[in-house]
Formats: structure tokens, sequence, C-alpha cells
């Protein structure tokens, strides 16, 4: 590790094969946690590369736990962390908005390291308990129309990892690397990311896979619409700026989608909104999201995509999805 920190440090970059290897010996257990934390903060310090991304996700695609749940043609909703902004579990409500909408979802999801509380901590403290056998997938895509897939039970070359990036509570390229390893691998999927650069890369890699795709950042740093500000949207169809007028409906402010200072504070936020009961910001924002998804997969115009999402949330259809799932799981 001596000579990868030193080449690092002289910001020199890595081959993508360099990449792969160094990630598959950091998940056999070859470094001590002194040595991955200073890897993982060269790449804090610079922007990572094209091939450097690359090589970490074959690394991680080829260690990890598949399941084949192709038959569904699932989605995954997901953003990849770390914008700091600790809104409530958007990309998650929205993902059981989708399913509510007959959509089937695959989602990909972890445990929060730069916000309090990240997909993983929500759907575990209302009752979920993860699966990983892709028989109980598959029934839980029958019956909810979603499952989850929770990212340290597929990844076992994260255990390694996770207690160094809890430690460093900051983003790391593990933030960038988590849609782009859902071991589903599904071909259709809604991203957001925390940056412009990091939506190129995306893109690049999208298109290369020929896979339908809607990639999201809002200018002001959201992983997600978050009806703030202007967004960028990147599609395999498109690429647009929109602003919240684009789905009919009014900015809003940072403290509006606020997602809470604990666990048991973002659970209780997460239920308010799937009952229904949420504000008109909180509603509107969840919306936003997953008519883009109902969008991504069906290729429906927006108009319509809003339409189901909203029948899916006030008609309880995604509540009716959530709750299934809970009972499978």
């Amino acid at each position: 590790m001596k000579e990868i920190l030193e080449h690092l440090y002289q910001h020199k970059t890595l081959s993508k094969a360099e990449a792969k290897t160094i990630l598959i010996d950091i998940a056999s257990g070859k470094y001590n946690h002194y040595q991955i934390a200073s890897f993982l903060t060269a790449f804090i310090m610079r922007n990572i590369t094209l091939d450097e991304l690359k090589g970490f996700r074959e690394a991680l695609l080829e260690l990890c736990h598949h399941v084949n749940l192709s038959e569904y043609n699932a989605m995954d909703v997901c953003g990849t962390g770390g914008d700091g902004k600790n809104t409530f579990n958007i990309s998650t409500l929205s993902s059981f908005v989708v399913a509510g909408a007959n959509i089937p979802v695959a989602k990909h999801g972890n445990y929060g390291v730069s916000s309090v509380s990240g997909s993983s901590n929500v759907l575990e403290q209302l009752g979920i308990r993860f699966q990983t056998e892709e028989s109980k997938l598959k029934q839980q895509l029958d019956k909810a129309n979603i499952c989850f897939l929770h990212a340290p039970q597929f990844h076992p070359a994260m255990k390694f990892v996770a207690p160094v990036r809890k430690e460093l509570g900051v983003k790391t390229f593990f933030n960038m690397l988590g849609p782009l390893v859902n071991p589903a691998q599904p071909k259709v999927q809604l991203v957001g990311v925390f940056s412009l650069e990091l939506a190129r890369m995306y893109q690049y890699l999208f298109q290369e896979e020929q896979m339908q795709y809607t990639i999201i950042h809002a200018l002001d740093g959201f992983d997600e619409v978050s009806l703030t500000d202007e967004c960028k949207l990147i599609s395999d169809n498109e690429e647009c700026i929109i602003k919240p007028n684009y789905f009919e409906f009014d900015a809003v402010s940072l403290s509006e989608i606020h997602g809470g200072d604990t666990v048991e504070a973002a659970a209780e936020i997460f239920m308010t909104i799937l009952k229904g009961e949420g504000t008109k910001a909180q509603n509107e924002v969840v919306i936003a999201n997953a008519a883009l998804a109902i969008q991504t997969h069906q290729k429906t115009e927006i108009t319509e995509a809003i339409e189901r999402a909203k029948d899916s949330l006030f008609g309880l259809k995604a509540l009716q999805s959530f709750n299934a799932l809970k009972q499978l799981s």
C-alpha cells in the first residue's frame, strides 16, 4: 500500500486494472484500517477518473452476491448520497410510489454515512428485515412490486471498508459506486448524483450498457429533484435543465424537506408521507422524483407520469406496497 499511496500523493491516477486489483486486495483484508483510510482520503482530495471508477465498479461486481431478477425488468431508484443536505428519504419514498404505480423496483440501499438516515436505516427502523435469497426477493416483487437489496449483505467486500467510512463520516468514492453496483444489475435506473462531473461519468457508463436511464443533479447540489432550484436531467432521450414548474409545482425551501435529526424522526416523516399526510412540499418532492422514474421506465409524457405518481401516493397504493414488503420480510 505504501507504493500505491505515494503514487496517489504525487497526483498520479490509477488504470482501470490497478483500481480493480487494489479494491479486490482491500476486500480480501490485505490492508488495515489506517491504510484504507489513507487510500480513501486520496480520492477526497481530488476527483476520481473514469478508469478508476470503472475499475472499482468491476471489482465490487465481481465480488458481490448476484441475484437474477431480469424477468421483472425492475428498475432502481437511488442516489449517490453525499450531498450533505440531510433531506428526508426522498428516493426511498419515491421507490414505493413507483412500486404502487405498478412498476417493479429492485431498490439498492445502505446505511447513511454522511447523513443521519440512509435508506437501510429508515427501513430497518420501520421493521423491514433484509433478505438475500433470490426466491424471497422474487416473492417480494410478486406481492409488493418492490424488493430491497441491503448493500452490505450483497457486497462482502464492504465489510473492511464500512467501519472506515463510518469513522470518516464524509462522502468517498463508495458513494459514487452505490447506484452502479446493484447486485440485480437492472437495465432501467433513475439515479441522482452530487456533481455534474459524476453525472457525465454515469452517462458514459449507461450509454455503454445501452440502459434506460435518467440522471439527476440539482444545480444547488442535491442528488435528487429537490424543487429548491433548477435541476439538470440527462437521459437516454434528452438533456435539459428543468425548474419546479416543469412538474407544475412551486419551489420549496430546504427547511421544508429536512429529514430530521435522528433515525426515529426520519422514520416518522417517512410514514407520515407514505400515509398521504405529508406537507405539500414533501408530497410534491416525492411525486416529482417518482414521476421521473415512471417516465424513465415507461417512456410516458411527464404529465401522465405525475398523475400516476399522485394516484399511487394519495390512493395509498405506495403504502400498500410498503406494508406488503414489510409482511414478506
